[in-house]
């Protein structure tokens, strides 16, 4: 028996039916080798099993619309010739707070939400838009706006320029988005694992923070919010002080915390 038709297998095999190498190898540096080799080598032995892989989950009742890439916003908003385009205060109170409205998922599949409050450029939608529809499989995907083409004008004037003189001329325009709305909606026949790894990219393109959701993730913040508030056994939380005016916290604290209890910055 030659040094090539032995087998890892075979060795051990040899070694603990107790055999004699001798009788099978004659070489005494065969034999040395293969004591060396069946030293560090386990006997692998191969068996069949049955596999419970989990059963994929089903698409029947998700339709795909005709239009499933991210259109193109206007950068600058439709205002008629015979009009001068309006100029707008600074108004923080467009991204001040909770979003009451456009806050769950109209798919119920997954999307990007906003943690915080901001402004978007166009620059970010147009990065966003360019990074999910190159990366996304529109045979199977769709992704839909949830947010204006920019609206809120932003003014500014020239470099050392003197103060006064009115109001500076409009510079570019901004999407105001506040804390728990929903930027972008993503779904079609796919899992959350196959895009997720799209919407996080697009999360770091954004001027402030937000997170990739699914519709299951969504319903479990919420219910851990409620728990936090429920299972709370400090009696003396952020409202409670507030409202009953403690150590005199009406003389410093902002006029918005009367409002979300210091929630939202």
């Amino acid at each position: 028996m030659s040094w090539v038709s032995i087998s890892i297998n075979h060795m051990s095999t040899i070694l603990k039916s107790g055999l004699m190498l001798s009788s099978v190898v004659s070489t005494p540096r065969l034999q040395q080798g293969i004591l060396a080799i069946a030293k560090y080598q386990p006997l692998i032995t191969q068996m069949a099993s049955m596999k419970l892989w989990p059963i994929p989950p089903s698409f029947k009742d998700i339709d795909l619309p005709e239009k499933r890439k991210l259109p193109q916003l206007d950068r600058v908003p439709i205002i008629p010739s015979n009009v001068r385009a309006p100029k707008m205060t600074k108004r923080l109170i467009d991204i001040r707070g909770p979003e009451l409205v456009h806050n769950q998922l109209i798919y119920k599949q997954y999307g990007i939400i906003a943690l915080s409050g901001g402004n978007l450029r166009w620059n970010h939608i147009e990065s966003m838009r360019l990074a999910i529809n190159r990366k996304m499989d529109s045979k199977r995907t769709f992704a839909v706006w949830r947010i204006d083409s920019p609206w809120k004008p932003i003014t500014r004037k020239g470099q050392g320029k003197r103060m006064g003189g009115g109001k500076g001329s409009i510079d570019h325009y901004v999407t105001p988005v506040k804390a728990g709305r929903v930027i972008v909606e993503v779904g079609g026949h796919t899992e959350f694992q196959e895009i997720e790894p799209v919407l996080k990219e697009v999360v770091n393109k954004l001027p402030f923070d937000a997170m990739p959701i699914s519709q299951k993730i969504l319903e479990e913040l919420l219910e851990e919010e409620q728990r936090i508030l429920r299972d709370n056994a400090n009696p003396f939380s952020f409202e409670y002080v507030v409202k009953n005016k403690m150590q005199g916290c009406q003389n410093w604290i902002s006029s918005y915390d009367n409002y979300w209890f210091g929630r939202y910055i």
